[in-house]
C-alpha cells in the first residue's frame, strides 16, 4: 500500500523515470499539418494539461484547448493534435472525447498507464505513451507531464531545452528536500484550520489549480483560487468582511510581469484589512518548468501536511470511487 509522503518525497525519482520513459517514446508523423492542439483529462491525469498550456504560451505557434468533459469541441479535425491523457486508462469522460476525436480523424496519442484507453490505442493503431501505473493519478503528476512535453518535442511544437529545465528541477529539489519540507510544514500549520484562497499570475493559474487540488483529495479541505488580474475585476470587490478563518496564500515568481505585481501589492493591501492570515511562496528555478515544478512539490508538500494536522488518511477518496462506482452501474 503507498503512503502519500513515500509518493511525494519521491517526486525527483519519478521525473527520472518519466525521462526515462518519453525518451524511449517512438510517435508517428501527423499526416496533415497541425492547427490548434486539444489537451482532454481530468483530475490528477489531466492538470498536466493546464500546466503545460501555461508553460508553453509563448513557445507555441498554434492554439492550446483544454478539455475537461465528455464532449469535444467542433473545430477538431485532422488538423488537430488530440492527446488524451488518463491515468488509470478508464475515465470515462476521456474515453468519449477519445472516441470522438478517432471519429473526426485527429491526430491522437494517448498518455495511460493501461486500461480502455490502453485497449482502445491498440485496437485502432493510435500511438500511446504507457507509463507506470498502480498509484493514485495526483501523486503520479510528473509521469504524465513530463510525456507532453516530449510529444510536443516529437510533434516538433517545442526546442527539447525542457531536458535541461528537468535536469537542473531535479538537481534542486533533490539538495533542497528537507528545507521544502521543513517550510512546507510551517506554512501547513498556518493554514490550519482555516479555508484557503490561492492567488497567483494568470500564467501559474495551473500550478494554483493543482494546489486546490491537493488540498482538496489529500488534506480533505476546501479552498478556492483565482488568478491576477482577473480577481482584480470582480474578486476583490468580495472582500468587505473580516474574516480570519480564510487564509490567502500568493504563489508567487520573482519574473512576474511587473504590472501583476504591483497588482499583487496593492491586493495584499486590501485583504490585510479583513484577514491577518497573507502568506507568499516562492519559486525558484530560471525557467517557468523549473519554478512550476518547484511550487508544485512544496504545495504537494503542504498538503499531506495538512492532512497529518486534519489526522485524515492523505490517500482516501472514497466518495470519488462511490461515484465511478454508481456510474458505472450504468456505462456509456
Amino acid at each position: 500500500m503507498y503512503k502519500m509522503d513515500e509518493l511525494i518525497g519521491g517526486f525527483t525519482q519519478q521525473i527520472k523515470r518519466a525521462v526515462a520513459i518519453g525518451d524511449n517514446a517512438k510517435l508517428k508523423k501527423p499526416k496533415a499539418p497541425i492547427r490548434n492542439i486539444l489537451l482532454t483529462g481530468l483530475g490528477g491525469s489531466g492538470i498536466g494539461g493546464t500546466i503545460i498550456s501555461n508553460i508553453l504560451r509563448d513557445d507555441l505557434k498554434v492554439p492550446v484547448v483544454i478539455n475537461k468533459s465528455y464532449h469535444i469541441p467542433n473545430f477538431v479535425n485532422e488538423n488537430t493534435l488530440v492527446i488524451a491523457t488518463s491515468y488509470s486508462g478508464n475515465t470515462e469522460e476521456t474515453m468519449s472525447a477519445l472516441m470522438q476525436a478517432f471519429q473526426r480523424d485527429a491526430h491522437l496519442i494517448c498518455v495511460t498507464s493501461g486500461g480502455l484507453v490502453k485497449e482502445f490505442a491498440s485496437i485502432h493503431n493510435i500511438d500511446f505513451i504507457e507509463i507506470d501505473g498502480g498509484m493514485p493519478p495526483r501523486a503520479c503528476f510528473a509521469l504524465s507531464f513530463i510525456q507532453l512535453l516530449y510529444i510536443f518535442n516529437q510533434m516538433n511544437l517545442v526546442e527539447d531545452g525542457f531536458k535541461l529545465s528537468l535536469a537542473n528541477t531535479i538537481q534542486r529539489l533533490e539538495s533542497e528536500e528537507e528545507e521544502i519540507k521543513n517550510y512546507a510544514k510551517k506554512i501547513a500549520e498556518k493554514l490550519f484550520g482555516t479555508i484557503p484562497a490561492i492567488y497567483s499570475d494568470s500564467n501559474y493559474e495551473g500550478v494554483a489549480i493543482r494546489f486546490r487540488q491537493q488540498i482538496n483529495e489529500n488534506s480533505k479541505m476546501l479552498c478556492w483560487h483565482h488568478v491576477i488580474p482577473e480577481m482584480n475585476h470582480n474578486e476583490l470587490v468580495g472582500w468587505r468582511q473580516n474574516n480570519n478563518d480564510i487564509s490567502v496564500v500568493f504563489l508567487r515568481n520573482n519574473n512576474d510581469y511587473e504590472r501583476v505585481q504591483e497588482r499583487i501589492e496593492f491586493t495584499k493591501g486590501v485583504i490585510k484589512n479583513y484577514t491577518s492570515r497573507i502568506y507568499e511562496i516562492y519559486s525558484k528555478g530560471d525557467t517557468d518548468i523549473e519554478r512550476s515544478l518547484y511550487l508544485i512539490h512544496v504545495c504537494d508538500w503542504i498538503s499531506y501536511y495538512l492532512s497529518e494536522l486534519n489526522e485524515v488518511d492523505a490517500i482516501e477518496i472514497e466518495v470519488i470511487n462511490s461515484l465511478k462506482n454508481k456510474l458505472a452501474e450504468n456505462p456509456l
